[in-house]
């Protein structure tokens, strides 16, 4: 940011002493891509007082949090209807039970993750839910959620909260000398065989996040057991309204996290420092950390970094990169900027401009019924045609929700994958010159019924002086 330029957050009246202190915190998740360059004030022999820029970005930050308004939890009830779409799906897919263990998938089902359950690690004992469509005599499918737990571990189970319609979870136990999958097969969820019609064996879908043993035991023991199909993971795909205000609230405050945070840095501070003043300000406002990426200069020419960053130090024209994402009520964001030495910076601007020009492309294309394929082609013939295509080193984007990176995936090559009303994607070109720099804009994108897909971080960069 030039000293010359106005702005309207606070920077910091005096941000250096001489002695060094200690870093501040963490960082966040749910996924944005963010880049501007950083223009610092220089000021030698002077080292950055971390407690200061530290108290300046999330002063800043409280200036504002409106963003945090229409966010609410996820309802019981929106939790049930997840599980009775899911069982039209399987309805649709021939198939008798969906299984998953703690993680992602059941959190969006159950809402439990894998460390409400373990916080230690996954462990090797099962603990699967089982989601059955069931059929009325009107033909209505509604789902039945029933679950596989250690005996031992009942109890603990049913103090978990999983939302149900019954008043006690239905659970198979199994103890610790019998086959656990073997007990899943004889237990009366699949003692009907006429409930499979002319199969011999059960059929489960399998959730891609099942871990490979699990998935064994349960072919092993009898079950046939494949994996997602379009149907289940359009469930996911497909946002609610509640849903959307979630990934609003957290992408549009990871953004306004690093832009509160900008006015404060000063040159000397190092990658890592950035890194930890950002993280301190999510969780400032209540965000939980995921992953923080802080690239200055050539570091940021690797999308993703490489071994040994985050001793790099802030100068005059520092390219800056951060990509950052967080959690807040179950979902995720993520965000990137750049910047390069004197000689550097014409290129560096004119880069940043295409990359933004290539999101602006991609924007255009977030429309129902076109292909994934499609929406990363836009974005690559602008940089193509600008002569960098060879630097375009990764796909566009992906879903965004629960996880950062979910179905679908934007490449040149996914055709089959259609775009649907109330899907959620990242929008992130980029190009990376080794050695020199990198730039990316990293936004998120809700594809509408008609019109221009929605942006759910804020506004857009307006320029490298203001992004």
């Amino acid at each position: 940011m030039s000293m010359e330029e106005p702005s309207k957050l606070q920077a910091l009246p005096n941000l250096r002493h001489t002695s060094k202190s200690s870093r501040g915190g963490r960082l966040l998740i749910l996924g944005l891509l963010f880049f501007s360059v950083v223009w610092i004030w220089l000021s030698r022999n002077a080292e950055p007082n971390l407690h200061q820029i530290q108290k300046c970005a999330i002063e800043n930050l409280h200036a504002d949090t409106s963003f945090l308004d229409k966010a609410s939890p996820i309802s019981k009830v929106e939790f049930l209807e997840r599980r009775d779409r899911l069982a039209e799906a399987l309805v649709t897919s021939d198939v008798d039970a969906f299984v998953l263990e703690p993680g992602y998938t059941f959190q969006y089902y159950g809402n439990t993750s894998q460390s409400d359950w373990e916080p230690w690690e996954p462990e090797e004992r099962p603990f699967l839910m089982l989601i059955l469509p069931l059929s009325s005599e009107s033909g209505v499918v509604s789902a039945k959620t029933a679950f596989l737990a250690p005996h031992f571990e009942e109890g603990r189970v049913r103090m978990l909260g999983i939302p149900s319609r019954e008043p006690e979870l239905e659970i198979v136990t199994w103890e610790e000398h019998w086959d656990p999958y073997a007990t899943l097969l004889k237990s009366r969820l699949f003692a009907d065989p006429e409930a499979r019609g002319r199969r011999k064996r059960p059929r489960l879908m399998v959730d891609e996040e099942m871990r490979d043993f699990i998935a064994r035991g349960l072919a092993n023991a009898g079950f046939e057991t494949l994996g997602l199909s379009p149907e289940v993971e359009l469930v996911r795909q497909i946002k609610s309204a509640a849903e959307v205000e979630v990934l609003r609230a957290v992408n549009t405050g990871t953004v306004a996290a690093v832009r509160a945070m900008r006015p404060c840095l000063v040159a000397g501070l190092t990658e890592d420092e950035v890194r930890d003043i950002l993280d301190a300000a999510l969780l400032s406002v209540g965000f939980s950390l995921f992953f923080n990426i802080v690239l200055f200069e050539e570091d940021g020419a690797l999308p993703h970094g490489g071994f040994v960053v985050g001793k790099k130090k802030l100068t005059h024209e520092t390219m800056v990169v951060i990509d950052v994402g967080a959690h807040y009520l179950g979902y995720s964001s993520d965000i990137c900027p750049p910047g390069g030495n004197s000689e550097l910076h014409a290129e560096k601007l004119k880069v940043w401009d295409i990359v933004l020009d290539a999101q602006t492309a991609a924007a255009a294309e977030f429309k129902p019924n076109n292909t994934a394929a499609n929406v990363d082609l836009a974005a690559r013939k602008v940089i193509d045609e600008a002569g960098y295509g060879y630097a375009f080193t990764h796909r566009l984007g992906h879903g965004i929700g629960i996880k950062a990176h979910e179905s679908p995936y934007l490449n040149k090559w996914n055709t089959k994958a259609i775009l649907q009303q109330g899907m959620t994607f990242t929008n992130e070109p980029g190009v990376y010159l080794e050695g020199k720099f990198g730039v990316r804009h990293e936004d998120i994108y809700l594809v509408k019924e008609q019109g221009d897909a929605e942006l759910l971080t804020g506004r857009r960069a307006l320029g490298p002086y203001d992004p």
